[in-house]
């Protein structure tokens, strides 16, 4: 069921979603496509936010804490499992991989390249101020229209 809490989270964390696709961008490497990377994270960060922020909101200032950096964590799992999985279908049908067991793994390992690549202070710094906002938002919005 649609709540000013749920709109409020998915509105959040496409904002933050699409924050972070712009600092992560200048930090890939030179040749990189980016794509629909932009609008493919935003809409991960709306529906991480409709699906696991929007219903635990509510209670005070530790659970919005909490519920923002989960909703903020989500959002980096999916992201990075979505951009990884991408990546490898894209060397798949340049027909890098001799089987699924080789490109299920090279979905990790293109995942880990990706986290680590954009593993930085700044990044983790909007991370978690970030998922703290979205987190307070969330639950103003849940106390303000209930």
């Amino acid at each position: 069921m649609p709540t000013a809490a749920r709109l409020m989270a998915a509105i959040c964390l496409a904002l933050l979603g699409f924050v972070l696709s712009e600092m992560i961008m200048p930090l890939m490497p030179e040749r990189s496509s980016f794509g629909y990377f932009v609008p493919t994270n935003m809409a991960l960060g709306a529906l991480a936010g409709w699906v696991v922020m929007g219903p635990r909101a509510g209670g005070g200032f530790v659970m919005g804490l909490s519920n923002g950096l989960t909703g903020t964590f989500i959002l980096l799992l999916w992201g990075l499992a979505t951009q990884s999985t991408l990546t490898m279908l894209k060397l798949s049908m340049q027909r890098r991989y001799d089987g699924l067991g080789e490109a299920v793994l090279a979905v990790l390992s293109i995942g880990a390249e990706y986290f680590l690549i954009m593993a930085t202070i700044p990044i983790a710094i909007v991370v978690l101020v970030g998922g703290a906002i979205s987190g307070f938002v969330t639950n103003y919005a849940e106390q303000k229209w209930p």
